[in-house]
């Protein structure tokens, strides 16, 4: 539970899932080749909602909380910017919180219990979201959700879409946004992938996968040729509306020639209502034309929708209810270790292939060790798995956990390198400790080290870093500044062209200094993500003096050798320490002094240092890169010098965002509220910081009053 996290450990777990969710967002919707189930992506988000909640002053900038789909990368279809962003949905998966959001809106609208509140609900397809611009009722535009903000130009593909009209009747406004689902039947797709096997083209995992990668070609004739289906459930930018509900409008876009969902209906009674609708839909699942994953709820009433509004990616009047997973039963064939960029080591079961929702599944990822005992699981089992439009399930129950059987031993080696590996107290997770010289690990880490929040190195992507690391060019981050050296080697490479090789050479010149937090977040370094080392390195301003205070610390924990600690203090660090004292204590108070730093920072930094190859990997890196002191520019504002608490839900911005504008203004940004504090900034749902602030008389503003502080100190322009 999020409550038994320290702030240290919930900051990191909020990094992790950031990344997580990410990935699998990219492999989603911009690749259409997710590794995850639904089920297992929605506990992720839940998980990443829960710590947010439990530490809201934690939330990230890019945290999944705040993020629609994914952003569109470099296309041969163009990108559009949406007029209106296309939002996500927040989910239910039970009548408590189904009946929560009612409650909830009802709260938010003032209405009374007995205050009637019509609903409307309609199977969610699993397709791939769509906005169809018309201009005086024509076709201009088509494009895909991307990030909300920025989608895909695929306007010549969907006129091949026979749903899809390409003018309106007379009458409809001049502007018009029609918003939707392209998809695949159940049926096409299975004989798509018929044509396909036999052309020895690509099989789709799944419809929706089919639909996404049919409507995303560059050659609109390929589109042409598969069985796409569109459907409306929505609107975007709109000179005008149609009618004052939902369901008028939903009836309008019928009316002018729009497929809509067959089980459009509109509900006026409570949860009970919803509730037996969705159970009615769950039953006709199965028998279904199309694939659906739940059930969408959306408040009939438009002018009760626009009171309400939306948080950071979604509207609060409108929710998608989804199905369980669905299960199979099969036997796990073999348990594979798979090692990743932080060493973790995942166990993997290999499955006999077994279909499950339409979709044949061979493997499953068991997490774990700890999950791998509490199952009970072996080689040779017979499991339940559970599946919601995806292919990679997870294991719900070891049907066979009380056959004698010989039980599976988790490896203590790194099955990659054969190095020790080890679970860190406190932590179920099992990690190689070789770091950067381990095989498995090195080609992830050098991904990480070029990613766009890392050193954002553009050209070296996994690809192009698999095949230098295959042909032994790159082996740690310093080999990537001395790929000059190899410029004419790559020319030879099958696909590498001048113009190619040279803006990578260019790009890779042109973080020769790079930003010293960035550098430091690069290195993937454990509990060290781009917040921590930003914090970090505020503080020491140089990753030498960095490295000395972290050698320090743990000085009577670690082996070192005196003189190394000697060499170290002779470097100098950020303060003078009393050499007669304990200097590993006061290294290790200096560090944890600093605002977001705790033990486990500390102890993950000796870790690093203290092994030979990190530090030859250190200096070998800084030999090739000089990263300019790290300061951080403050402009002069009227809250310099103070401290401020952000407290509730911040509905522009994260709470990072919220603590970097702090610190840009020259204030210190704290955690809890005290007599030492100056200025609480509270949004809505303000608890006991609030209250608390009232009791000592601290100065209080809103979210648009901090926006007010920040916009003077940026008007005036000047810097501390």
């Amino acid at each position: 539970m999020p409550a038994d996290l320290s702030e240290a450990e919930a900051a990191n777990a909020l990094m992790r899932l950031a990344r997580e969710i990410a990935r699998h967002d990219r492999l989603y919707h911009a690749e259409d080749a997710p590794e995850i189930t639904d089920a297992e992506y929605d506990a992720l988000v839940r998980r990443n909602a829960e710590i947010e909640a439990a530490f809201p002053h934690l939330v990230r900038p890019d945290s999944p909380s705040r993020k629609v789909g994914h952003q569109i990368a470099a296309s041969p279809l163009g990108k559009v910017t949406h007029e209106v962003r296309m939002m996500s949905l927040d989910n239910a998966f039970s009548r408590e919180e189904v009946a929560e959001w009612l409650a909830r809106m009802r709260r938010f609208l003032a209405l009374p219990e007995d205050a009637p509140m019509a609903i409307t609900a309609e199977d969610k397809i699993d397709g791939l979201s769509c906005s169809l611009r018309y201009e005086k009722g024509v076709l201009v535009r088509a494009a895909t959700r991307g990030d909300g903000q920025v989608g895909e130009d695929v306007t010549a593909n969907v006129a091949h879409i026979p749903d899809v009209p390409p003018t309106l009747p007379k009458g409809v406004p001049a502007i018009f946004e029609v918003r939707g689902e392209v998809y695949m039947e159940k049926q096409a797709f299975t004989a798509l992938n018929a044509a396909q096997h036999e052309a020895g083209g690509k099989i789709f995992a799944n419809p929706r996968n089919a639909a996404a990668g049919s409507l995303r070609q560059k050659d609109a004739g390929v589109t042409a040729k598969r069985p796409l289906r569109f459907w409306a459930h929505g609107w975007g930018a709109a000179s005008a509306l149609p009618g004052k509900t939902q369901s008028e409008v939903v009836a309008a876009l019928r009316g002018w020639g729009f497929p809509v969902s067959p089980l459009f209906t509109r509900i006026d009674g409570g949860a009970d209502e919803l509730i037996a609708h969705f159970d009615a839909i769950g039953t006709a699942r199965p028998s279904l034309p199309y694939d659906i994953d739940g059930v969408v709820y959306k408040l009939d009433r438009l002018d009760w929708q626009e009171r309400l509004g939306f948080v950071a990616k979604a509207p609060r009047w409108a929710l998608a209810h989804k199905f369980p997973a669905e299960r199979a039963e099969t036997v796990v064939q073999a348990i594979d270790i798979q090692v990743g960029r932080t060493g973790k080591l995942t166990p993997v079961g290999r499955l006999a292939p077994v279909l499950v929702g339409g979709v044949t599944v061979t493997n499953v990822t068991l997490h774990n060790r700890d999950e791998i005992a509490r199952l009970g699981l072996r080689v040779g089992d017979r499991v339940v798995i559970q599946r919601a439009g995806d292919v990679i399930p997870q294991v719900v129950e070891n049907l066979t956990r009380e056959e004698p059987r010989a039980a599976f031993v988790f490896p203590d080696h790194c099955p990659e390198c054969h190095s020790e590996a080890v679970a860190e107290e406190g932590e179920v997770d099992v990690r190689c400790t070789a770091g950067l010289i381990c095989p498995a690990q090195r080609t992830q880490r050098l991904e990480h080290f070029v990613s766009r929040k890392a050193l954002d190195i553009e050209g070296l992507g996994e690809k192009t870093i698999a095949q230098f690391y295959a042909l032994g060019w790159l082996e740690s981050p310093a080999d990537i500044y001395r790929l000059k050296q190899r410029r004419a080697d790559i020319l030879a490479l099958e696909g590498w062209q001048e113009k190619s090789v040279d803006n990578l050479l260019a790009a890779i010149e042109a973080k020769r200094a790079p930003d010293a937090a960035r550098l430091l977040f690069a290195l993937g370094i454990r509990h060290v993500g781009e917040v921590t080392a930003r914090d970090l390195m505020k503080h020491f301003h140089t990753l030498a003096a960095l490295r000395a205070m972290a050698t320090l610390a743990n000085a009577d924990r670690l082996p070192f050798a005196s003189s190394e600690v000697e060499r170290q203090m002779r470097e100098g660090v950020s303060t003078a320490l009393d050499t007669n004292g304990d200097v590993a204590a006061q290294a290790r108070a200096e560090l944890t002094a600093i605002d977001g730093i705790g033990p486990s920072v500390v102890e993950a930094l000796g870790d690093f240092f203290h092994e030979p190859h990190n530090v030859a990997v250190w200096e070998d890196l800084l030999s090739e890169v000089s990263p300019p002191r790290y300061e951080v520019k403050t402009l002069a504002s009227r809250v310099a010098g103070k401290t401020v608490v952000f407290t509730g839900k911040l509905e522009t911005m994260s709470r990072d965002e919220a603590k970097a504008q702090a610190e840009r203004l020259g204030a210190k940004a704290a955690g809890s509220v005290s007599a030492k504090t100056d200025l609480l900034v509270a949004g809505p749902g303000a608890g006991s910081k609030l209250k608390k602030a009232a009791e000592l008389g601290i100065e209080t503003t809103d979210e648009a009053g901090w926006a007010a502080i920040v916009a003077e100190a940026l008007g005036g322009g000047g810097a501390g």
